[in-house]
């Protein structure tokens, strides 16, 4: 396990080799491993890779960087965990670009079954703030995990409410774990490594926090959120990339309205205009939408079996997954099924309405009871 962790990591020093390359090597050299020895004529033939990268994998100080960064990791009390482990989030599992390696210090539960990401504004109105701390407060009752970016303003008003209402938060930084991005933040931060709360990071151990990082790191709240709730934005900034993100990995993305003449709303309120997200006035609209249920409300009231009629097609095959591994995710249902977006999203209204799947929080779904495949 330690060499393949070794290897993941150079995998990740290795110049002009990113998430989806870093994949593509991998899956054509059967492991990590492999990729380093595989000469280096073989590794420039495989698609998208060329002789420039190959020449940069068989760089001795890839390797030379890999050990001092597991060195490192080891004396912090850092965890690595790689795509190809039992550990990874299995809500970016399947997404091509998620990282190939999540830097974690603290101990959250990188599997919660609700997550909710909530960013905005760095300069938020005091509404602003008091709206997000309301927001934590009422879905401390639904037991969600609070997904955010630790940065100022709205970020760190999610955070420090989760601290303050004992709901688990997750900060994802835009930098490696030899720093922290702003500053200022290091007491939150602090308080967020311990309690089944934590910091993670695609980046390196001494990676700057880099502008074009913070994108990046975005696309990580979008992928690893549930939903996503965007409080008070500007048209252009890291918060709107979130959504757009959350839109293309077919999450629920909700934004709160404000005055059309304020700067600071106008984003949230261009993406309602959009059909970007849903209009958010406060947690009763994200629950209702979401359909939640207090933990200790579930299976309250089980429906009763019914009898449905058979099942051929994509249907049987869908439900046949449903069958296997209770409460998948859209996008998981899609790759396992080969399905485009486009289809697997009308299959699952189309079975919705004839009630033969439930939909769960974050776009999962259950076979509805009777149904048997």
């Amino acid at each position: 396990m330690e060499e393949r962790m070794l290897h993941m990591l150079a995998l990740c020093h290795v110049p002009l080799v990113g998430p989806i390359l870093g994949r593509t090597l991998v899956s054509y050299c059967g492991s990590p491993e492999a990729v380093f020895r595989t000469a280096p004529l073989k590794l420039a033939k495989i698609p998208q890779i060329g002789e420039q990268i190959a020449r940069n994998i068989h760089r001795t100080e890839v390797l030379i960087e890999a050990e001092r960064e597991m060195r490192t990791l080891q004396k912090e009390q850092i965890k690595a965990i790689g795509y190809l482990d039992s550990e990874y989030p299995s809500r970016l599992r399947h997404f091509e670009e998620s990282p190939l390696v999540l830097f974690v210090r603290g101990e959250p539960d990188l599997q919660h079954p609700r997550t909710v990401g909530i960013v905005g504004t760095r300069k938020p109105s005091p509404q602003g703030r008091m709206l997000t701390e309301e927001l934590v407060e009422k879905l401390s009752d639904f037991g969600v995990m609070i997904v955010s970016g630790l940065a100022h303003g709205i970020d760190s008003a999610a955070h420090t409410a989760a601290i303050s209402h004992s709901v688990p938060t997750i900060g994802i930084l835009g930098h490696g774990l030899h720093t922290l991005y702003p500053a200022a933040h290091r007491s939150l931060a602090r308080q967020m490594a311990t309690d089944g709360n934590g910091i993670v990071t695609e980046f390196p151990w001494d990676t700057k926090p880099d502008r074009e990082n913070f994108p990046m790191r975005n696309r990580v709240i979008a992928a690893f959120s549930d939903a996503i709730v965007v409080v008070e934005s500007k048209e252009r900034g890291g918060s709107m990339i979130t959504a757009e993100f959350a839109n293309r990995f077919n999450k629920d993305v909700f934004a709160v309205p404000g005055r059309p003449q304020d700067p600071c709303s106008r984003g949230c309120n261009m993406l309602i205009k959009k059909n970007m997200a849903h209009l958010l006035e406060n947690a009763d609209d994200l629950i209702d939408l979401l359909r939640w249920e207090p933990p200790h409300a579930r299976n309250a009231n089980p429906a009763q079996p019914s009898l449905f009629p058979e099942l051929a097609g994509d249907e049987l095959l869908l439900a046949r997954a449903l069958r296997d591994e209770p409460e998948m995710a859209i996008d998981t249902l899609g790759y396992r099924l080969r399905m485009p977006p486009s289809r697997i999203s009308s299959l699952l209204l189309e079975m919705e309405f004839k009630g033969l799947i439930r939909q769960l929080p974050g776009k999962r779904y259950l076979l509805a009871q009777g149904v048997l495949v």
